[in-house]
């Protein structure tokens, strides 16, 4: 993550996030810098472009925040959608980009008030980043095995795609995604000493896992599953593309999963910068050091902010069933119903 240094600390952040593997690479020091090698000093922000951004920032956590939770709500108000695997694993990636949202937004806007902190904070921080970076394009790849099934095997659908084997399918997902993190904290007790968490630090993936064992290990992880995403994704789409074409009945169904996948393949691909934009971006700030603090807010939007907004587009608005739900319940909760009280008059007669 990016809090303020001083400028050797700093000169070793910037060098060690040029070849990081972490994919929070692109959440550098908002703070004046040095590179390494060129002596090439970055303006500090001021403190109106620092308030602009924040302010930014925090808007578009709010209206995410606002459109994700309605959705939780939503999902958890009907028993159709908790029965599908489909909606069970869109929920999750619901779940999930909210909180890396959360988190990647509060260390944005906490590293403008904060020089350091608890190492052992941080590591709880980077640790939970990791993990929901990293299982948002493997929940993507279960759901597009869930649409290929589906389109291709619909008769064999509803005992291939059970609730409890998409419980088991994130539960699996969950561990995978944990994995990285997890060793990079094993791999650092056994380097590190145990004062180490007991400092005070730069919040960056890179100064807190510090050994190069770290840095080649999530090279081959994150290389070997984002291939294998991708591949899926692309074995899924040529699937249903094949089935389409073959499809007589139904058409407008198999297009609208064959868009899905589409969809899920550029979610993809915007989640993959988070793995490629450190190179891109240490290169961009060399060429353009004045630049530096526009370049890494560029990235910050492009990778965590703009792929937040696929998920609700995706099953929000065009998946119809949803749409009828969710567009009620919005209503419901926008609408006021007065209620007028009733006085009823009552005769009584005397005998």
């Amino acid at each position: 993550m990016f809090m303020m240094l001083t400028c050797d600390e700093e000169s070793e952040s910037v060098m060690l996030n040029f070849t990081s593997s972490s994919p929070l690479g692109p959440l550098l020091s908002n703070s004046s810098s040095t590179l390494t090698g060129g002596a090439v000093a970055v303006p500090k922000d001021s403190f109106s472009n620092a308030l602009t951004k924040n302010i930014v920032a925090m808007l578009v956590w709010l209206t995410l925040s606002v459109i994700n939770s309605s959705m939780v709500h939503t999902f958890l108000r009907h028993s159709l959608f908790y029965e599908n695997p489909r909606y069970i694993m869109f929920i999750c990636m619901v779940i999930n980009d909210a909180l890396q949202l959360t988190l990647v937004t509060a260390l944005y806007v906490a590293s403008y008030i904060f020089r350091k902190i608890h190492a052992s904070v941080c590591c709880l921080l980077i640790m939970k980043a990791v993990l929901t970076t990293r299982f948002t394009p493997l929940i993507l790849a279960g759901m597009a095995v869930e649409r290929y099934i589906s389109i291709c095997f619909p008769l064999h659908y509803s005992h291939m795609c059970t609730v409890p084997r998409t419980l088991l399918l994130i539960c699996v997902i969950f561990v995978l995604s944990a994995t990285p993190p997890v060793t990079d904290l094993l791999v650092t007790l056994v380097k590190e000493p145990p004062s180490f968490f007991h400092t005070a630090i730069f919040c960056d993936h890179s100064l807190l896992f510090r050994d190069r064992s770290i840095y080649y290990k999530n090279c081959v992880f994150d290389g070997t599953y984002l291939s294998c995403v991708a591949l899926t994704l692309l074995f899924t789409y040529c699937k249903i593309m094949l089935t389409a074409r073959a499809a007589s009945t139904g058409l407008a169904s198999v297009t609208r999963a064959r868009n899905t996948v589409l969809l899920h393949g550029v979610q993809l691909l915007l989640c993959m910068l988070a793995f490629v934009v450190p190179s891109l971006q240490a290169a961009l700030i060399s060429l353009f050091p004045r630049l530096s603090l526009e370049i890494r807010y560029i990235f910050f939007l492009l990778v965590y902010i703009i792929p937040r907004f696929l998920s609700p587009i995706i099953y929000g608005f065009r998946d119809e069933l949803f749409r009828k739900y969710w567009t009620r319940a919005l209503a419901c909760r926008g609408s006021i119903v007065r209620v007028r009280p009733v006085v009823q008059k009552v005769n009584l007669k005397v005998k």
